[in-house]
Protein backbone atom coordinates (compact mmCIF):
# COMPACT_ATOMS: atom_id res chain seq x y z
CA UNK A 1 0.00 0.00 0.00
CA UNK A 2 1.07 3.60 -0.63
CA UNK A 3 0.11 6.61 1.46
CA UNK A 4 0.41 10.32 0.74
CA UNK A 5 0.38 12.58 3.78
CA UNK A 6 0.00 16.32 3.32
CA UNK A 7 0.80 19.12 5.72
CA UNK A 8 1.13 22.88 5.76
CA UNK A 9 -2.33 24.22 5.03
CA UNK A 10 -3.98 26.91 7.08
CA UNK A 11 -5.42 30.40 7.20
CA UNK A 12 -3.44 33.30 5.80
CA UNK A 13 -4.18 36.87 4.79
CA UNK A 14 -4.12 37.94 1.16
CA UNK A 15 -0.57 38.58 0.05
CA UNK A 16 0.80 36.03 2.48
CA UNK A 17 2.62 32.77 1.94
CA UNK A 18 2.21 29.11 2.79
CA UNK A 19 4.25 26.01 2.08
CA UNK A 20 2.59 22.65 1.53
CA UNK A 21 4.39 19.33 1.86
CA UNK A 22 3.37 15.85 0.80
CA UNK A 23 5.33 12.76 1.75
CA UNK A 24 4.77 9.41 0.07
CA UNK A 25 5.42 6.19 1.93
CA UNK A 26 4.83 2.48 1.56
CA UNK A 27 5.93 -0.17 -0.88
CA UNK A 28 7.33 2.27 -3.44
CA UNK A 29 9.71 1.35 -6.23
CA UNK A 30 9.64 4.71 -7.98
CA UNK A 31 7.51 7.83 -8.30
CA UNK A 32 6.91 9.43 -11.66
CA UNK A 33 4.97 12.70 -11.72
CA UNK A 34 3.93 14.30 -8.45
CA UNK A 35 1.52 17.18 -8.33
CA UNK A 36 -0.87 19.40 -6.47
CA UNK A 37 -4.53 19.84 -7.30
CA UNK A 38 -7.14 21.99 -5.62
CA UNK A 39 -10.88 22.02 -5.29
CA UNK A 40 -12.88 25.04 -4.22
CA UNK A 41 -16.49 24.72 -3.04
CA UNK A 42 -18.82 24.14 -5.96
CA UNK A 43 -15.96 23.79 -8.43
CA UNK A 44 -14.19 20.90 -10.10
CA UNK A 45 -10.80 19.74 -8.95
CA UNK A 46 -8.09 21.43 -10.99
CA UNK A 47 -4.38 20.99 -11.51
CA UNK A 48 -2.26 23.58 -9.74
CA UNK A 49 1.20 22.31 -10.61
CA UNK A 50 3.08 19.11 -11.23
CA UNK A 51 6.68 17.98 -11.49
CA UNK A 52 8.27 14.97 -13.15
CA UNK A 53 10.92 12.79 -11.58
CA UNK A 54 13.44 14.66 -13.71
CA UNK A 55 12.31 18.03 -12.40
CA UNK A 56 10.25 19.35 -15.30
CA UNK A 57 7.42 21.51 -14.01
CA UNK A 58 4.00 22.56 -15.21
CA UNK A 59 1.77 25.26 -13.70
CA UNK A 60 -1.78 26.44 -14.05
CA UNK A 61 -1.85 29.92 -15.58
CA UNK A 62 -3.56 31.28 -12.47
CA UNK A 63 -0.57 30.46 -10.25
CA UNK A 64 2.38 31.09 -12.56
CA UNK A 65 4.89 33.42 -10.98
CA UNK A 66 3.38 32.99 -7.51
CA UNK A 67 3.65 29.27 -6.76
CA UNK A 68 6.70 27.03 -6.99
CA UNK A 69 6.61 23.25 -6.99
CA UNK A 70 9.65 21.19 -6.02
CA UNK A 71 10.45 17.68 -4.89
CA UNK A 72 12.99 15.73 -2.93
CA UNK A 73 13.24 12.32 -4.59
CA UNK A 74 15.29 10.87 -1.74
CA UNK A 75 12.46 11.71 0.66
CA UNK A 76 9.61 10.94 -1.78
CA UNK A 77 8.26 14.38 -0.95
CA UNK A 78 6.78 17.13 -3.04
CA UNK A 79 6.42 20.75 -1.93
CA UNK A 80 4.32 23.69 -3.02
CA UNK A 81 5.56 27.14 -2.08
CA UNK A 82 2.68 29.57 -2.40
CA UNK A 83 3.37 33.31 -2.38
CA UNK A 84 1.23 36.38 -2.99
CA UNK A 85 -1.84 34.38 -2.07
CA UNK A 86 -5.24 35.61 -3.16
CA UNK A 87 -8.71 34.85 -1.79
CA UNK A 88 -9.42 32.90 -4.98
CA UNK A 89 -6.66 30.47 -4.01
CA UNK A 90 -8.89 29.27 -1.18
CA UNK A 91 -9.52 25.55 -1.67
CA UNK A 92 -8.72 22.10 -0.44
CA UNK A 93 -5.33 21.18 -1.87
CA UNK A 94 -4.65 17.57 -2.76
CA UNK A 95 -1.36 15.87 -3.40
CA UNK A 96 -1.18 13.38 -6.27
CA UNK A 97 1.52 10.91 -7.22
CA UNK A 98 1.96 8.40 -10.01
CA UNK A 99 3.64 5.55 -8.15
CA UNK A 100 5.16 2.26 -9.17
CA UNK A 101 4.78 0.07 -6.12
CA UNK A 102 6.13 -3.34 -5.31
CA UNK A 103 2.80 -5.13 -5.10
CA UNK A 104 0.33 -3.03 -7.09
CA UNK A 105 2.14 -1.88 -10.22
CA UNK A 106 1.61 1.70 -11.39
CA UNK A 107 -1.26 3.62 -9.80
CA UNK A 108 -2.36 7.15 -9.13
CA UNK A 109 -2.56 7.99 -5.43
CA UNK A 110 -4.14 10.92 -3.65
CA UNK A 111 -3.57 12.54 -0.31
CA UNK A 112 -6.39 13.32 2.09
CA UNK A 113 -6.37 17.03 1.29
CA UNK A 114 -5.35 20.09 3.26
CA UNK A 115 -7.41 23.26 3.57
CA UNK A 116 -5.94 26.57 2.44
CA UNK A 117 -7.98 29.64 3.28
CA UNK A 118 -6.94 33.12 2.16
CA UNK A 119 -8.75 36.00 3.79
CA UNK A 120 -9.16 39.37 2.10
Amino acid sequence: QVQLVESGGGLVQAGGSLRLSCAASGSILSINTMGWYRQAPGKQRELVADITSGGSTNYADSVKGRFTISRDNAKSTVYLEMNSLKPEDTAVYYCNADVLSIWYGTHDYWGQGTQVTVSS
